[in-house]
């Protein structure tokens, strides 16, 4: 969902898949700060999650229903379409076009982009932003402890300076 540009390599490389993995496998992933009790009513949108799908279970739903539908429609999984299909194939799922069963496929694109977003944009001790790219790229000092002399230097300016995680504190 990240494309390599001028500023900044691919979510791929930046470590994403990584992010994704760990926070599918951990407490988020397993829903442990869900409601998991039912009734599963149809909510609306304003109303966030209501499915009684976990996480994990969630998104390897929504990934086996996007393949399905892209052999359905191209022949072939997402992971093995061209870079035209697979922008042809995000946009649908945007708009909600596929079919999927117990949810809409554009409900799956939004959890996807925001997990791809939280990724791109976290800490990188969590597995994504790797050598604090999407930080560099910003001008986001990293924790806020790390600048607080520099506040008044950089007040409404980009922040220059390497930028300090979480492990660099450790």
């Amino acid at each position: 969902m990240i494309p390599a540009d001028n500023l900044t390599p691919s979510g791929s490389d930046v470590g994403l898949a990584v992010f994704i993995d760990r926070q599918l496998a951990g407490a988020f992933g397993n829903g442990a700060r869900l409601y998991r009790q039912g009734p599963f009513l149809p909510g609306k949108p304003e109303h966030g999650y209501q499915l009684a799908l976990t996480p994990r279970e969630f998104f390897r739903s929504g990934i086996e229903s996007t393949n399905q539908w892209t052999q359905k429609t191209y022949g072939k999984d997402f992971d093995r379409l061209g870079e035209a299909e697979r922008v042809e194939a995000m946009k649908a799922l945007e708009e909600g076009k596929p079919e999927f069963t117990g949810f809409k496929s554009s409900m799956f694109f939004d959890q996807l982009l925001q997990l791809t977003m939280e990724g791109f944009f976290a800490d990188p001790i969590y597995g994504g932003n790797r050598d604090k790219v999407a930080w560099k790229m910003i001008g986001f000092p990293g924790l806020p402890a790390s600048y607080r002399e520099e506040i008044k230097t950089y007040f409404n300016k980009k922040y220059d300076g390497e930028p300090q995680s979480i492990a660099d504190f450790s």
